[in-house]
């Protein structure tokens, strides 16, 4: 509800400020820094109108994703990396799931929105390390649960 009153408050500053703007004519004689100005600030403003649904989205907002990767998923040092990656490097918490024989791993991570979407590109990155092919299958928008302290790594062995 508030981001629509927002996009419709900036396109109603956006529409008032295009009625003050004198057109400029491409045959008008006058000083060619004020067509200038007056083409920068047309656009300036129509970028500004055209981003606000981008503007809106809090990078700091606590949000949830569940990536499912596939490839060589289930060795030490993919699980490794993507532990250093997430818990260490960006402060994130979650887990990754077991190994099994499906060469198929979910990864659950919440935190900060601009640490989680920075780290859904580093698994889409890909290869880990000199021979792991790595892929992201699927990437899930998921509620925060706040039941992870830190991000582990199952390696489904019973302690």
């Amino acid at each position: 509800m508030m981001r629509t009153l927002y996009v419709m408050a900036v396109a109603a500053v956006a529409a008032i400020l295009l009625a003050a703007i004198p057109s400029a004519n491409a045959f008008t004689v006058g000083e060619p820094s004020a067509t200038r100005s007056i083409s920068f600030h047309r656009s300036r403003v129509h970028r500004m109108a055209e981003n606000a649904d981008a503007a809106a989205v809090d990078p700091n907002e606590i949000v949830g994703r569940r990536i499912v990767v596939t490839g060589d998923v289930q060795g030490g040092y993919y699980r490794s990396c993507v532990a250093n990656e997430a818990g260490r490097f960006r402060r994130l918490q979650g887990t990754m799931t077991a190994p099994d024989d499906t060469k198929e791993a979910e990864i659950y991570v919440e935190g900060k929105r601009k640490m989680v979407d920075g780290f859904v590109r580093w698994c889409k990155k890909g290869d880990v390390g000199l021979s792991q092919q790595i892929s992201v299958k699927d990437v899930f928008e998921e509620v925060p649960t706040g039941l992870y302290g830190t991000f582990t790594v199952d390696t489904g062995r019973e302690h």
